[in-house]
């Protein structure tokens, strides 16, 4: 590829960066379903092996179409390398072990996804790893939690599923400050809107299922960092543990990152013009928004992020049984946990995605009986707003 791609804005990267064609010339990307990889003669396989001789060895390692979607990310994050995963999740875990070991200290902001926080609350005491929640909000919190064996900090921002912002250059620079490292978890905001590398953050994780792919289709998950801590930390995890993403998947998720801007930009605007509409009906005791300057956090989404978000927290009034039956009775938008779809959902955070967190580490983080997060898809503002308001009356 020429090298002026450095220069190209994100909706061209996301159309032709990484793109790696075989000599039949396809103007799609290829996808190349295969296991392994056959060498000329021993010597070559002994050379690669090496790392003397450049090429791939095993799809598990590396492969011609999950490359393309890993550089296409890159030249899309601004950052040096990045390995793709099997799913977010395997991303995130991928990320946070490979950072620490038995005696070493993670601080995360207690506002995670619920799997996500399993990883840091239960999964890393098992190996000897020590992990404190703090919330996230106050850099204050930040600092008291940091310990002499403190070598990661974890955060997702803006989080799941209440929308909370952390101030991600403030944590940046206290990790730097201790020699710690700073793993942000961007999904929410997408890598069109916010940038957590430029930020300062030390290791961004997506999980690509939900905008990248953007359709239902696919699991997918990405770690992007320096090359020296992904060839010094990551590497070996990912090749001896192998969490990697298929061909096929990468090939759809490729597909995903061309119209990634388009669906975003669409979708952020309905979901800004939703939120307003939603703030304004009695039913509603409470609406999250980035956009929005009612935001607990709006002077941080002003300083970090480009746009709002295409997803919205909600509180009904009448708790779990009027957040039931507003879900039940909308049409066009699904009630289904996924997010960053086309199609407009819905979820109930306290009886899904996090219905193991206790009463009180859910009212910690502000999820009530009545806490409802919609993800707005990419259907007619007005129709999405018509669905919404009827569904509000048949609810009452």
């Amino acid at each position: 590829m020429s090298s002026k791609k450095r220069n190209w804005k994100p909706q061209t990267a996301l159309v032709h960066s990484g793109t790696l064609r075989s000599g039949f010339g396809e103007t799609s990307e290829a996808m190349y379903l295969t296991q392994g990889y056959v060498y000329q003669t021993a010597q070559a396989a002994e050379a690669r092996f090496k790392g003397e001789e450049p090429g791939f060895i095993y799809s598990r390692y590396a492969n011609p179409t999950v490359d393309m979607f890993e550089k296409r990310m890159c030249a899309l994050e601004g950052a040096e390398d990045a390995r793709a995963t099997a799913s977010g999740m395997a991303a995130v875990t991928a990320a946070l072990l490979c950072s620490v070991k038995a005696g070493d200290h993670i601080v995360a902001a207690r506002a995670l996804f619920g799997s996500c926080r399993w990883v840091v609350e239960t999964l890393a005491p098992r190996y000897g790893i020590e992990a404190t929640l703090v919330d996230g909000t106050d850099i204050t919190n930040w600092e008291k939690a940091v310990r002499p064996n403190t070598k990661l900090f974890f955060l997702e921002s803006p989080t799941n599923p209440t929308l909370e912002v952390v101030d991600i250059a403030a944590v940046a620079s206290l990790a730097n400050s201790i020699g710690a490292r700073l793993v942000v978890d961007n999904v929410f905001a997408t890598p069109l809107q916010q940038k957590p590398l430029q930020l300062g953050a030390h290791i961004v994780v997506y999980s690509a299922t939900k905008h990248i792919d953007g359709q239902g289709r696919c699991l997918g998950g990405v770690i992007l960092s320096d090359k020296k801590w992904i060839d010094e930390n990551l590497h070996d995890y990912f090749r001896h543990t192998g969490p990697s993403l298929s061909p096929f998947n990468a090939w759809t998720l490729l597909k995903g990152l061309e119209t990634l801007p388009l669906r975003v930009r669409q979708q952020t605007e309905s979901a800004g013009k939703i939120a307003d509409f939603l703030a304004e009906q009695p039913q509603i005791a409470r609406v999250i928004y980035p956009g929005r300057a009612d935001h607990p956090q709006a002077e941080i989404v002003k300083k970090q992020m480009s746009g709002g978000s295409t997803l919205i927290c909600l509180d009904v009034k009448g708790g779990k049984q009027a957040a039931f039956a507003l879900q039940n009775a909308l049409d066009i938008v699904l009630i289904s946990n996924n997010l960053g779809d086309a199609k407009s959902l819905i979820t109930h955070p306290a009886t899904t995605t996090h219905k193991n967190l206790s009463d009180e580490a859910r009212a910690e983080l502000g999820i009530g009986p009545g806490t409802l997060r919609l993800s707005v898809g990419l259907e007619d503002t007005d129709d999405l707003l018509e669905d919404i308001a009827q569904a509000l009356k048949a609810a009452k």
